[in-house]
């Protein structure tokens, strides 16, 4: 076996063992828990580049904003917990919406009816964000309402010449 050889072999031996014991101290699969949004974000990134770059249509912009944003959004989810999915669950809409502006901003010529669903789809969004947030904190306005009630009619009981 020639010197070249050996060497090559070496490593090789070397970086399987290395991949071996990573893998058995749990190396590998906290990066998989960790890192698994990158499939989404990393496509996403590429095929942004691919058209900056000159060696793709605009059309790869629409899989490229979504793929982008929904690499983010897993990336929030994943640092921050899945009870985050209450709040940010509409956002997966806007990903989509942003695919589209994207294409209707940078494609030439512009394509025709692409921004009105853009701009559809964000008002979507809006309204079904809105609606996420005020059926979440409800329950506190209603807490405050029946609050204030209950002490305007204990400060105000004995003011009222009126009886109920």
């Amino acid at each position: 076996m020639s010197e070249n050889n050996k060497l090559v072999t070496g490593i090789f031996i070397l970086a399987a063992g290395i991949v071996i014991l990573l893998g058995k101290l749990g190396v590998f699969s906290f990066l998989g828990f960790t890192l698994w949004p990158l499939i989404f974000l990393v496509p996403g990134i590429l095929l942004h580049l691919l058209f900056f770059a000159r060696r793709g249509s605009a059309v790869l912009l629409v899989p490229g904003g979504i793929l982008t944003v929904y690499g983010i959004l897993f990336f929030i989810l994943n640092f921050s917990g899945s009870g985050v999915l209450a709040y940010i669950w509409p956002l997966f809409i806007l990903g989509i919406a942003i695919g589209l502006f994207e294409y209707d901003m940078l494609a030439f010529p512009r394509p025709a009816g692409v921004f009105l669903i853009a701009v559809i789809l964000t008002a979507v969004t809006a309204v079904i964000y809105g609606i996420t947030l005020l059926s979440i904190s409800i329950i506190y306005l209603l807490a405050l309402l029946l609050i204030a009630g209950g002490v305007w009619l204990i400060v105000a009981r004995g003011r009222s010449r009126r009886g109920w």
